[in-house]
């Protein structure tokens, strides 16, 4: 029993003694986490540099943008033809993508060599040679009839400025063909394609393997966005934030990149963790000085690498009895497939004795131990500099999306990473070490970058298919010149029919006169009540007007909730409703027993018959409250004010918001003599000369016209412009048929315009991979606010994706995309409307006053005008466009039509 103690002990004492003899040898090859994470912030670092348009020139790590823009969403389909050209052999397959609801993937292929002569040869006889077992595979496969989609994996790094087409950068693996430095490799393989003949195919895609492997895995794994090669060579890719990519134009959404980070250090970022023995690897390649990170880690190298240390410690009587065999000197003779064995479980150390025998050496059981130890020492070098640097790639994932933790799957292949049987159990341990915030899953790729380099075809083909339903579809939305015009110029006959005696019963445009004769000019002074209803909200305020050097106005004001129950009750109890919120506001302020002016602010279309007059014409903006229409709403809260019994009030106008606005604004500038709201609804005020109003008695002065112009198009004048969308909304709302222009440019109604062609995209399989969630079959779901946050140019894709789950929503980049053109699509429609509209009314005001050139101020107020971030300058450059003679100021009302509300009523009163 002591016996087997004693030697138990003794080949733990030996198996102990050489590991450490080799970690003294090979201190350097052996890394600390402290020193990954250096490393990593190093590869951070040459990232960021390769990326810079500035600094790309003289980056290492050349982070070559691949014009693949998407990865797959499992809707691809149809049959691709690949090539597959980076090694010694090279290989053409046939891919059937179906999308039957299996997503099935069937391949066929062939591999054909490539002779030694050819790899040194000149170019164009190895893309000769390439189109030939091409045209070959095509024949045998009887593949010719149907012109095919091709997608070529070259795996060396080019540059490219679009996905059919890439520069070749550099040759690596031993190739060394002539002529190709420089060139399109492309063009080179359709040209020998040309020269073959008889080849029915186009070249759509150039792919790097690493992308293929990224794509592969990415069709049945749709996380998967990043790819690794750790075989011959190495490299890895990941999708990128378009933004950040200064080599190519555009900021929305993501491209792949290829890192090319082979040649990471080859600017002296890994000086200090280079080896001799990497050196002398360096020196001995065919590419010296270059390559640096893949000679460290890919499999073209890690044999050599150990030969070269078991030589050294041969010749220093570490190893071997100090004897070296002519094998062990010969570069080459160890390869990394013998790593692979020596590694292996169970028969590593048996595998390490066959080995060493063939090279002419005779070891001992502890050479054996030291040579297995040597070889881990490698592969695991290999395995923490790959897990280091691409630890950087997830951080700047995860950092480019804003996430706290990033769940991510990563696509590998390669020899060294397929056949080395601890290498992607290490590799996958340092990654979840070094980055703990990223949940990461590992995929094999099964079937190569042949694959990838189909599905990039086929990904590039669904997106080209796609972008055509998607334009045809907002093409549909998208305004001419002609178009505005026509817009322009039919406004302008419905102002006219509306001011007319003969034609306002039957004008779209109403035309409504306010019995407002002139705007404030500063004399105005008092104390005065003022009521501000248009929506949900109801607001009463204590307004304060002080005139004078020092004129000021001061507000004081209490906001109340108008329930829907009472929007669409009976009138009796909205205005019911409505002396409550009074009462409450003026015990709120103690001045029950205080009797004021009033001015009501009723923000829907009346028929005034004086200042203080006005019947409901129709309700808008949702509400419904019955017994109203036709009935003159003053004297409806007249009556309210009577039941309730507990204050009077002087109620001395009623105003519509719209005029509000325009007299908060000129009150500040004499020019405004245009109130516009761009908000909930949509309505336009302006001086008319009352000599044109042939509805009200007088020809002296001016009046302020309530154009009403949400009606605009009643009459069918610009059903040339609407789209199956603006009907969908229109018959989906309460008046159906009604205010057809502020369905098209007001905030109640573009988020519907966007859930209206969302639905239709995502039915036709455009978006949200065709699934119509039950939020987004709800009406009202999809808020015009959602417009401005999406729009916003400070507002990342990842957060317009989060607005999106809210809605129950599961969107790719690609649809974070396609959603906001939607959304700016439908708001620059509406912004243009209301500029080609505008421009109708400025142009009538200078034609009013017989001028050429006219200055003019528009007062506005609305959220879509106040808080969307394009409206107003779209607006702006419409009005511009349709009335180059008026010079228009658009001044934002800040105070609101309440306050316009009380001018109006001081104007009224005539205060001094």
């Amino acid at each position: 029993m002591f016996a087997v103690h004693l030697l138990s002990f003794y080949f733990s004492k030996l198996q102990e003694d050489q590991i450490k003899k080799v970690d003294r040898f090979l201190y350097a090859m052996r890394l600390s986490d402290d020193q990954l994470v250096d490393i990593s912030a190093r590869f951070r670092a040459g990232m960021e540099k390769g990326l810079s348009s500035e600094s790309n020139a003289t980056a290492a790590v050349k982070m070559l943008p691949t014009h693949v823009l998407s990865t797959p969403d499992g809707s691809e389909k149809g049959e691709f033809l690949a090539l597959d050209l980076g090694g010694s052999k090279f290989k053409v397959l046939q891919v059937k993508v179906s999308e039957n609801g299996k997503r099935r993937v069937e391949m066929e292929s062939e591999t054909y060599p490539i002779p030694e002569e050819l790899l040194n040869g000149r170019g164009t006889e190895m893309f000769d040679h390439v189109a030939e077992s091409l045209k070959d595979f095509l024949q045998k496969k009887h593949i010719n009839q149907k012109r095919k989609a091709l997608g070529f994996t070259f795996s060396f790094p080019c540059g490219q400025s679009k996905i059919d087409e890439g520069v070749l950068l550099s040759w690596s693996k031993n190739y060394k063909a002539r002529g190709v430095l420089g060139t399109n490799v492309v063009q080179s393989l359709r040209q020998a394609i040309d020269r073959v003949g008889g080849i029915n195919v186009d070249v759509l895609a150039l792919v790097n393997d690493t992308v293929g492997t990224m794509m592969t895995c990415g069709y049945d794994d749709q996380r998967c966005e990043v790819g690794v090669i750790i075989g011959t060579g190495t490299n890895a890719c990941y999708m990128e934030e378009l933004r950040h990519i200064d080599l190519v134009e555009g900021d929305e959404g993501r491209m792949c990149i290829n890192t090319e980070w082979g040649a990471f250090g080859d600017d002296g970022a890994l000086n200090d963790f280079i080896t001799h023995f990497d050196r002398e690897i360096d020196a001995a390649s065919t590419n010296p000085g270059k390559q640096l990170f893949e000679k460290m880690v890919s499999g073209m190298y890690m044999g050599e690498l150990v030969r070269l240390i078991l030589l050294k410690m041969a010749k220093k009587g570490l190893l071997f009895d100090g004897r070296v065999s002519d094998a062990l000197r010969t570069k080459g003779k160890f390869q990394t497939k013998h790593i692979t064995l020596i590694e292996q479980y169970k028969d590593g150390l048996k595998n390490t004795r066959e080995i060493l025998t063939e090279l002419g050496l005779s070891p001992s059981a502890d050479d054996c131990l030291a040579v297995q130890h040597v070889s881990t020492i490698v592969s695991f070098r290999s395995a923490n500099l790959c897990a280091a640097a691409l630890a950087a790639i997830l951080t700047r994932i995860r950092e480019n999306r804003k996430l706290k933790s990033l769940r991510i799957t990563v696509g590998v292949d390669g020899t060294v990473y397929r056949t080395h049987p601890q290498y992607p159990k290490r590799l996958h341990k340092v990654v979840r070490r070094l980055v703990p915030e990223c949940h990461v899953r590992f995929v094999l790729s099964e079937s190569g970058s042949s694959k990838g380099a189909a599905m990039v075809t086929a990904v590039a083909q669904r997106l080209a298919a796609q972008r055509r339903e998607i334009n045809d579809t907002l093409a549909l939305l998208s305004l001419s010149p002609e178009n505005l015009q026509k817009v322009r110029e039919n406004m302008r006959v419905e102002l006219e029919r509306g001011l007319r005696r003969d034609s306002h019963r039957t004008a779209s445009v109403k035309m409504l006169p306010s019995f407002v004769y002139r705007t404030p000019d500063g004399t105005e002074r008092g104390k005065y009540l003022a009521l501000d209803l248009g929506g949900t909200n109801f607001r009463v305020l204590v307004v304060k007007i002080r005139s004078g050097i020092r004129k000021s106005v001061r507000m004081y004001n209490k906001i109340y909730a108008i329930p829907l129950e009472i929007m669409q009750g009976t009138g009796e109890e909205l205005f019911d409703h409505i002396v409550q919120c009074i009462s409450d506001f003026l015990d709120y302020m103690g001045m029950k027993n205080t009797r004021l002016p009033l001015g009501f602010t009723f923000s829907f279309p009346c028929r005034q018959t004086g200042i203080d007059k006005g019947s409901l014409v129709s309700w808008t903006k949702g509400f419904k409250a019955t017994d109203c229409e036709g009935n003159d709403v003053v004297e409806m809260l007249r009556e309210a004010i009577k039941r309730r019994n507990e204050f009077d009030l002087d109620i001395v106008a009623v105003v519509n918001d719209t005029v509000g606005t325009m007299m908060t604004c000129a009150y500040e500038d004499p020019k405004c003599e245009i109130g516009l709201i761009a908000g909930t609804g949509s309505n336009v005020c302006y001086m008319e000369e009352m000599r044109n109003i042939e509805m009200v008695e007088g020809d002296e002065g001016q009046m302020c016209v309530n154009t009403e112009w949400g009606g605009f198009g009643e009459n069918d004048c610009i059903e040339d412009i609407r789209t199956r969308f603006d009907r969908e909304v229109d018959e989906g709302s309460l008046n159906n048929g009604k205010q057809r222009f502020e369905k098209m440019t007001s905030g109640m109604y573009l988020g519907e315009i966007v859930r209206q062609i969302l639905i239709d995209l995502t039915r036709r399989g455009l978006l949200f991979r065709g699934h119509i969630t039950e939020p987004l079959k709800t009406r009202g779901i999809f808020e015009t606010k959602f417009l401005s946050q999406i729009e916003s140019d400070r507002l990342a894709l990842l957060q317009v994706r989060s607005i999106l789950q809210q809605l129950g929503l599961d969107s790719t980049c690609n649809d974070s995309i396609i959603v906001k053109e939607v959304c700016g699509t439908v708001s620059r429609r509406a912004a243009q409307l209301c500029g080609a509209g505008m421009a109708a009314i400025v142009d009538k005001i200078r034609e009013n006053r017989g001028r050429n050139q006219m200055n003019i101020t528009v007062g506005v107020d609305g959220t879509l005008y106040k808080l969307h971030p394009h409206f107003s300058r779209i607006l702006k450059d419409t009005v511009k466009a349709l009335a180059p003679q008026c010079d228009v100021e658009f001044v934002l009302s800040e105070d609101g039509s309440g306050k316009g509300a009380a001018l109006i009523t001081a104007v009224a009163r005539g205060e001094t």
